[in-house]
């Protein structure tokens, strides 16, 4: 399979020796190749998701006016094709806008040389899910593990032991702790994890459900089904202790589930991830609620205001 650059200079080692410094600079440059889409396959196992939502039709729509502003990265495989290293909404976008073709850099990479990459790159995405933070996070510990580097994947809550987690920490806006905490989280069955992701358990009690086992699991989504309310922190440390203790049965995670929670009598779930179509981009996710909040504080005054002119 022949790759098609699009910067080539084609020098040999002869003629660098009469390059000034600016042509020196310009061939180190990385070369660019045009790439056929149906030759690139996703990153085996990636853990971040390719939203069609408004951030891609934007995507789109500058895709088709000015082209990919900056390549995407590639691996060459074994058998010849490619796998994204970086730009899956890139090639994503490509896609929905017709093109045939991709600009792309080729780098050579090992296995969890790339997933250290690929990781590193999606976490300046602006909106991240729990579940993408999650995984993303193991992966790398992982991978940078099997590198010979010092890593733990034991939760720690005081956040005393020494691990890779500190290098993540310092490359995102989460600390160790917290680090371990996301990575808690890939204990969890799909439909618990899905009610992270929306807003409706919180971090810190999935943190303790993931320490259930995996029928307990099920057992607690049909009962958050049933009952349309999740877990607090105190519920969810409750849950986990009966689970040590070999004692939670679905009824007692029913008569957990009853308890009236502290200055709750009536809860009200919003889907996170159907509000975000309202919600500017460069709003974080963690900060959803607030905005949420901040969105009904304005348009309660404007209900005011409203009543005001009527008088």
């Amino acid at each position: 399979m022949k790759e098609r650059p699009l910067i080539d200079l084609g020098m040999t080692g002869y003629d660098e020796l009469f390059m000034n410094d600016a042509e020196r600079r310009e061939a180190a440059l990385p070369k660019i190749y045009n790439i056929p889409l149906s030759e690139i396959d996703d990153f085996p196992d990636h853990p971040f998701q390719v939203r069609l939502d408004e951030d891609m039709d934007q995507l789109v729509e500058s895709v088709k006016e000015r082209g990919v502003i900056t390549p995407i990265t590639l691996r060459r495989k074994t058998d010849g094709r490619y796998e994204i290293v970086s730009g899956h909404r890139r090639r994503k976008a490509c896609e929905l806008a017709g093109f045939a073709t991709v600009p792309a850099e080729i780098k050579e990479l090992t296995r969890d040389e790339a997933i250290i990459l690929m990781v590193e790159s999606n976490l300046q995405r602006s909106t991240i899910l729990p579940s993408e933070k999650a995984f993303s996070y193991k992966m790398r510990l992982e991978a940078m593990k099997r590198q010979g580097q010092r890593t733990d994947l034991t939760f720690c809550p005081m956040g005393t032991k020494l691990n890779s987690a500190g290098e993540i920490a310092r490359q995102s806006s989460d600390s160790e702790r917290q680090v371990f905490r996301y990575i808690r989280l890939t204990e969890l069955i799909p439909d618990l994890l899905t009610m992270v992701d929306e807003g409706r358990i919180a971090l810190r009690p999935a943190v303790e459900l993931s320490y259930l086992g995996k029928l307990e699991q099920q057992d607690l989504a049909a009962a958050i089904g049933l009952s349309l309310a999740t877990p607090s922190h105190a519920q969810a440390i409750k849950l986990r202790t009966f689970s040590k203790e070999g004692k939670l049965s679905p009824a007692v995670i029913e008569s957990i589930m009853c308890e009236e929670k502290p200055n709750q009598k009536e809860k009200i779930n919003i889907k996170y991830a159907e509000a975000r179509k309202y919600i500017p981009s460069s709003v974080p996710y963690e900060q959803t609620g607030a905005y949420i909040l901040k969105a009904l504080e304005y348009y309660h005054r404007h209900l005011e205001r409203q009543r005001d002119d009527t008088r």
